[in-house]
């Protein structure tokens, strides 16, 4: 019997960058969010594993067996072949943990049909940063590389969230080398709104001088009077929260009018 699987959006409410490691990474304190929205993933038993992608952004992915999704497949021990297909209806190199996400979900219906294996965690953080945090998709703190997972209190669940992405793609090394390699300090204490509230994204200059366009989407964004805007991650994706779902709706439609070519979501906070 087939299942399905939404993989969910994840945004960095904040993200501040401490410093540069010797193995090439940077250490992080970020505040994972994820939305009720994403790409989807159908699963069904099969002979062996089999691996088909669709959607308005399926033509941007890596081929077949070097997708995220193969890999997770390829490292999770179970009893029989997954047929899987992925809807990719987020974009991709957006700064919204797609393909993370996508990997996430694979961890969650696995899970579900088979168990997971107790270090799943750390098979999950060889995928990818992102990875562990999407595996749950809910709210949490991530430090180190992201992959060191902390309770947070999630405040803003339910909250009306909008998605905007140029349509630029962003490499995420290509950001990082930008960095100006100034602390960015620790992230504010308390909860969820708290954090977005006086945190920030150390990264957003970066991105905006590799893509100017994610200023634009940010001066949009702030036009609507939501009460928070930001860039999520390492670009392009921005994200706008707002106090009600008609502010959210009538900002998303009166965005679409003025850019056209620019990719939205509406959504809630998990």
């Amino acid at each position: 019997m087939a299942q399905s699987e939404t993989a969910y959006a994840k945004i960095n409410l904040a993200l501040h960058v401490r410093k540069r490691r010797e193995d090439g990474y940077h250490e992080l304190e970020t505040a994972f969010a994820f939305v009720d929205d994403g790409d989807r993933l159908t699963f069904a038993e099969a002979a062996e594993d089999r691996f088909e992608q669709t959607g308005r952004f399926a033509g941007q992915l890596d081929a077949p067996f070097g997708n995220i999704v193969s890999q997770s497949l390829s490292r999770l021990p179970r009893q029989s072949g997954l047929a899987v297909t992925l809807d990719k209806r987020l974009p991709v190199a957006a700064g919204l943990g797609g393909g993370s996400a996508d990997a996430g979900a694979v961890f969650r219906v696995i899970e579900r049909m088979y168990g997971l294996p107790e270090n799943w965690q750390d098979r999950a953080a060889r995928l990818g940063a992102d990875v562990p945090a999407c595996v749950r998709s809910e709210a949490c703190i991530g430090r180190g590389t992201g992959t060191e997972l902390e309770p947070v209190e999630n405040d803003l669940s339910g909250t009306p969230v909008l998605l905007v992405n140029s349509r630029v793609p962003l490499s995420t090394p290509a950001v990082f080398a930008r960095w100006n390699g100034v602390d960015g300090g620790p992230l504010p204490s308390g909860p969820l709104s708290r954090i977005g509230r006086e945190g920030h994204n150390d990264l957003e200059a970066a991105a905006t001088e590799l893509v100017p366009e994610v200023a634009d989407v940010l001066a949009a964004l702030r036009s609507t009077g939501a009460t928070l805007v930001r860039m999520s991650g390492s670009g392009a994706t921005c994200f706008a929260l707002f106090d009600n779902h008609d502010a959210m709706t009538s900002a998303s439609g009166r965005l679409g009018s003025e850019n056209p070519a620019w990719w939205r979501m509406q959504g809630r906070l998990r």
